[in-house]
C-alpha cells in the first residue's frame, strides 16, 4: 500500500510540474489566439489576476497587449488564512476599480479561483465577471491527498507560531463555515469555471460551480495558464464583458 501511494504521488508530481507545463509555452506563442492582437479590444477593462504575481504573469502580458488593464493580487502564493486573503483581495479590488473607473473582471487559478469566487460573493458591486481555472469551489477540501497533506502541514506550522500560513480554523471552525457558506451562495455576476478531467490536483467535479457556466479543456492543472484553448475561452468571454455595460448586482 505504501509503495502504491508513493508511486501515485510520483505520477501526480510528474504530470503537474510547472516546468513540464511550461513546455507548452512555444505552442501558445505560435497560436493565433496569441499572435492575433487588437489593442483596443479590452477598452481599458480592469482585470484582477489571483494570485497573478507569478503564476499568471503570461496571462497578464496577453491581456495588456489587448487593451485590458490587468493587475496581480499581491498576495503571494495563496498559502495564508482564507479570510485574511479575501480581506487583502477586497482592498486590491477596490483600488483597481477606482484606478480603472469601473467594475473589474476576476480571473483566478486553483485556490486563487476559490478566493476570487469568495470575493465576488462579498463585493458583486465591483465585479464585472468571474473566471475560475481549475478551482475547487465545490467541496474545496476534496483535493488530492497530497495537496491536503500540504494544507495540514501549513496549519501545524501555524500552531508553532509561523505567521502568514493557514490555521486550523481554515479547515474547520468559524472561518471554514463562513467561507463554505459563501461558496454556496448564488452568484450575482456572470461566471465561467474552466476544468479538466486530466487535472491531477483538483478533482474536476470540484470545479462544477452550479452558479457558473462550465467549460472543459484538455490540459493539466498547472498547464491551464499556458493552454491555447483556455485563452480562446478567455478571449471570447472578455470581449463580451468589455462590450456590454456593467451589471448592477441584484437586490
Amino acid at each position: 500500500m505504501i509503495a502504491e501511494r508513493a508511486l501515485d504521488t510520483m505520477k501526480v508530481a510528474a504530470r503537474e510540474q510547472v516546468l513540464v507545463a511550461m513546455l507548452g509555452i512555444p505552442r501558445l506563442l505560435r497560436h493565433s489566439v496569441w499572435t492575433t492582437v487588437d489593442t483596443t479590444q479590452g477598452q481599458g477593462l480592469g482585470v484582477l489576476l489571483v494570485p497573478g504575481d507569478h503564476t499568471l504573469s503570461l496571462t497578464s502580458t496577453w491581456l495588456r497587449a489587448r487593451g485590458y488593464r490587468p493587475t496581480g493580487a499581491g498576495i503571494g502564493f495563496t498559502v495564508g488564512c482564507t479570510t485574511d486573503l479575501v480581506d487583502k483581495l477586497e482592498r486590491r479590488l477596490e483600488a483597481h476599480a477606482e484606478t480603472t473607473g469601473g467594475q473589474v473582471v476576476l480571473i483566478g487559478q486553483s485556490r486563487g479561483g476559490t478566493l476570487a469566487r469568495l470575493l465576488t460573493t462579498r463585493r458583486p458591486d465591483l465585479v464585472r465577471g468571474l473566471i475560475m481555472l481549475g478551482s475547487p469551489v465545490v467541496e474545496p477540501l476534496n483535493a488530492q491527498r497530497d495537496v491536503m497533506a500540504i494544507a495540514a502541514l501549513l496549519t501545524r506550522l501555524s500552531t508553532l507560531g509561523i505567521p502568514g500560513l493557514m490555521n486550523t480554523d481554515c479547515l474547520s471552525g468559524t472561518c471554514y463555515n463562513t467561507n463554505i457558506t459563501a461558496l454556496t451562495t448564488p452568484l450575482q455576476t456572470p461566471a465561467l469555471s474552466i476544468y479538466s478531467r486530466s487535472d491531477a490536483i483538483v478533482p474536476w467535479q470540484c470545479s462544477l460551480d452550479p452558479h457558473a457556466e462550465h467549460l472543459e479543456v484538455h490540459t493539466t492543472h498547472t498547464g491551464m495558464a499556458f493552454d491555447p484553448t483556455v485563452y480562446k475561452a478567455l478571449n471570447h468571454q472578455l470581449i463580451a464583458w468589455a462590450d456590454s455595460p456593467a451589471l448592477a448586482p441584484a437586490c
